[in-house]
């Protein structure tokens, strides 16, 4: 059966955006870019994937792409309605009219639609945010890896945006820079 990942950036304070939805302010650099580029190719959007030189990477880990309508937002305003053409691309909205044949919005249950997506055949599915999306599916959530980068921020979308609901996930490596960023996989 395939497996959901909510693969995210965040900061020491639990934040994946700023008030604002904002993200830049995530480094991009050196060696810690080196490794995503190297461990996640396929979740570089598109239209960056010939310049970062992993345009012919073929997926190794997903093949499915989930995101709520904040995470699309950002790109879609800049003209981007495609932003992951490599990946199968689900946005989960209720108000977004189909911005692009290759985008399947998802007006209904995303709960219904993770499931039926781990049924079929195909590699990983990731979640790339956000928050509300993830607290929405906190229970289909097998894998977590957090980029954990060492800024706070003291207000933003949170990791999970939520009910009050602990959920137990069990640490099974971690990966640390030099710059402080530890990217860690967590296991339900």
């Amino acid at each position: 059966m395939r497996k959901l990942t909510y693969y995210v950036a965040a900061t020491l304070d639990g934040y994946i955006a700023g008030p604002n939805g904002e993200f830049d302010f995530f480094p991009f650099e050196g060696e810690e870019a080196a490794a995503i580029l190297a461990d996640f190719p396929e979740t570089m959007p598109t239209p960056a994937r010939g310049p970062w030189g992993v345009a012919d990477r073929p997926a190794e880990r997903f093949d499915t792409v989930i995101m709520g309508r904040g995470a699309y937002e950002p790109g879609f305003k800049m003209g981007l309605t495609s932003p992951y053409a490599h990946l199968r691309q689900y946005v989960v909205s209720r108000t977004l009219v189909a911005p692009d044949p290759a985008v399947t919005v998802v007006d209904s249950d995303p709960v219904a639609l993770v499931r039926e997506l781990k049924k079929q055949d195909g590699m990983g599915i990731w979640l790339s945010g956000g928050g509300t999306l993830a607290a929405v599916l906190r229970e289909e959530i097998d894998e977590l890896i957090i980029k954990r980068n060492p800024m706070i921020l003291g207000s933003g979308i949170p990791l999970f945006q939520g009910p009050f609901t602990p959920t137990t996930f069990k640490p099974t490596s971690t990966r640390s820079f030099d710059s402080g960023l530890t990217i860690t996989t967590y296991t339900r």
